[in-house]
């Protein structure tokens, strides 16, 4: 069974002059529409491809990958508007609308948007302004310290929104960013809680004793790069902080504290120190 609009691995199933069929043996045979072939396209061979529903209805590939799949969400800009809707430059030749019904206001050519892509009901993919169709903001589903791909969204007084996996409203707090995000940007996060409304928090480091741990390594390699001595301490700020080992203030003072309980290093006002039986 092939999913129309993402990618999968098809076979070249037969040649016709300039043409190029692919498929299985579970599939009927799909027109491969680049006007230049892959070079060594034989036969047997089997090809990375993007299958979508052509302007007549029928099963066509690309060696081509879009910018985004059905199913994913993703900040694409608007090249042209007409009567039927808006559409979005998506890496591939023809370009991805945007229906006048799945508009929350008119587009405007130039700008880009946040869009959710789709199968419409003939199976023609399609894109969406109304995340709220598509994103729930409640889940029971994730567990606390499990690693997401996020994309993020707008800010707002407490921070800043995020997609979670294509699915779910996520939210990551201003005083837990230490790196600046933006608008459409892809990365990897955490699920810090499910609150009591089953609301989603979002952390960018990993919590945990595991992260301690790990960063408890990396500051005492840094010590020792440094000649014992490093300019850093808990009276530090978050910005530095995570400047240097990309983790937040109070994951940090964590790892300190944990290293001179165990007499690994001294701390100062002006920073830490390797003790000197480490």
């Amino acid at each position: 069974m092939i999913s129309i609009g993402t990618t999968t691995q098809l076979n070249v199933v037969k040649k016709l002059g300039s043409q190029i069929y692919l498929g299985t043996d579970l599939t009927g045979r799909i027109l491969l529409t680049d006007k230049k072939p892959p070079a060594n396209c034989e036969i047997g061979d089997s090809l990375e491809v993007f299958v979508y529903v052509d302007t007549e209805g029928h099963l066509a590939a690309t060696t081509q990958l879009p910018l985004a799949q059905v199913g994913d969400v993703a900040l694409l800009k608007v090249v042209s508007v007409n009567y039927i809707g808006a559409f979005l430059d998506w890496g591939l030749a023809k370009d991805l609308l945007v229906p006048f019904s799945e508009q929350h206001h008119e587009m405007e050519v130039g700008k880009s948007y946040l869009v959710k892509l789709f199968l419409d009901d003939r199976n023609r993919i399609a894109a969406s302004t109304k995340l709220e169709k598509w994103l729930s903001e409640e889940s029971v589903y994730f567990k606390a310290g499990q690693k997401v791909s996020l994309v993020i969204a707008d800010h707002t007084d407490l921070g800043v929104k995020a997609v979670v996996n294509n699915t779910h409203w996520g939210l990551l707090y201003h005083n837990e960013l230490f790196q600046p995000v933006f608008k459409g940007q892809k990365l990897e996060g955490f699920i810090k809680q499910i609150r009591e409304d089953y609301k989603i928090d979002l952390i960018l480091q990993q919590p945990g004793h595991g992260k301690v741990v790990s960063l408890s390594d990396k500051i005492l390699a840094k010590l020792q790069d440094n000649n014992g001595v490093l300019m850093l301490s808990d009276k530090s700020s978050p910005e530095i902080i995570y400047r240097t080992f990309g983790v937040s203030k109070k994951v940090f003072k964590q790892a300190i504290g944990g290293l001179y309980k165990k007499q690994l290093i001294i701390i100062d006002d002006n920073g830490i120190r390797l003790a000197k039986n480490s």
